[in-house]
């Protein structure tokens, strides 16, 4: 019988990849006060490793001033890069490939908040407060925080990861600059389709002058509402955006798209209401989906769309073995939704391989 196009290789930047299985970044929450991975993240890591298989970290801070949420990660200090270090070098002796995500949350953090434009979520925070009033970034601030981005990535690179991608998703500062919901702005980073792009292409064209172009990604999620996020024309906007990713920069590593459903909080597998082949029709590299997909959903994927890879959040949580369960049609563990933010060995580092369990 021949291989399901899920467990064949794939190049990727500079790697070839031996399956399409890919551990989703995943916020877990599990370092030091100070954004220091610790022995325990260490574990991690080396827990969901395989050879030449790729790994996407936790979303990672690029500066002090963006620090939004407490034992996150950074990527800012020595320190940082040290504690990261250790991670890939567990990575690494595995011979597991990982790219570290750099995060800016905008003004979806807790004091100090700032955005596109000074428009406050609705609700409340993780922390049970109304949300802020975020200060709209000026022109001069904006340039300082793509410098950011970029000397993240040089840092990123420096603490042993394969490459980097850009969290461009989910409500956070790139993605305020894209949605014509959280962008009024006046000048050239809002109003139209090619100005709200412009802050996400400059960060793109910075993080590629910094490490090389098949050291970087990106993701998106063009249908999510997630943290008040909505669009006017989200076809048109990321297809813009996408198309101009492929004409300056058609190199990257991958781009990575959240699938319409996702909203990070829901255990219910919902009906697709929305497609993301319009984008993936422009962008000829490596293609990488993710949002609720199992072991059927991901091989009927990548049988169908064969630059596909398919990134694995709360069921690679659950199985560190993900990739050998999904290879040989194992049962898998089932998560536990109330430790995935809790800073404990539990639901961390303590589900069993299916070797510990038969």
């Amino acid at each position: 019988m021949s291989v399901p196009t899920l467990f064949s290789p794939i190049t990727v930047g500079n790697h070839d990849l031996n399956h399409r299985i890919v551990l989703a970044l995943l916020t877990r929450l599990r370092n030091t006060e100070d954004g220091i991975p610790q022995d325990k993240c260490v574990e991690y890591y080396r827990q969901r490793t395989t050879k030449n298989g790729l790994l996407i970290s936790e979303g990672t801070f690029i500066s002090p001033a963006n620090n939004g949420y407490p034992f996150a990660p950074g990527i800012y200090t020595d320190a940082q890069v040290e504690g990261w270090k250790r991670v890939t070098d567990a990575v690494h002796e595995k011979g597991g490939i990982i790219f570290n995500q750099l995060w800016h949350v905008g003004r979806t953090g807790a004091t100090n908040t700032v955005s596109a434009s000074a428009i406050p979520i609705n609700g409340r925070n993780v922390w049970g407060q109304e949300y802020d009033v975020p200060h709209a970034l000026t022109v001069d601030e904006i340039k300082s925080t793509i410098r950011d981005y970029a000397n993240a990535a040089k840092n990123a690179i420096r603490a042993g990861f394969d490459g980097v991608e850009l969290h461009a998703a989910y409500g956070y500062l790139i993605d305020q600059f894209i949605n014509s919901s959280s962008n009024i702005r006046q000048d050239k980073y809002g109003g139209s389709i090619q100005n709200r792009a412009r802050f996400a292409l400059e960060v793109i064209d910075a993080v590629v002058e910094a490490v090389g172009a098949r050291n970087v990604a990106i993701r998106f999620s063009p249908w999510s509402e997630f943290q008040d996020m909505k669009d006017d024309t989200p076809v048109e906007t990321w297809s813009y955006i996408t198309q101009k990713l492929q004409d300056r920069h058609p190199d990257l590593a991958y781009l990575h798209f959240a699938e319409a459903r996702v909203t990070g909080g829901s255990d219910v597998d919902e009906e697709q209401a929305e497609s993301l082949d319009p984008f993936r029709e422009i962008w000829k590299g490596p293609f990488v989906n993710c949002g609720g997909y199992n072991r059927t959903k991901a091989i009927q994927l990548c049988e169908k769309k064969p630059n596909n890879l398919v990134a694995f959040g709360r069921i690679f949580i659950a199985n560190p073995d993900l990739v050998e369960r999904l290879r040989r049609d194992l049962p898998l563990n089932k998560y536990h939704r109330p430790t995935f933010y809790t800073h404990g060995s539990d639901g961390y580092t303590d589900y069993p391989f299916h070797s510990d369990t038969v």
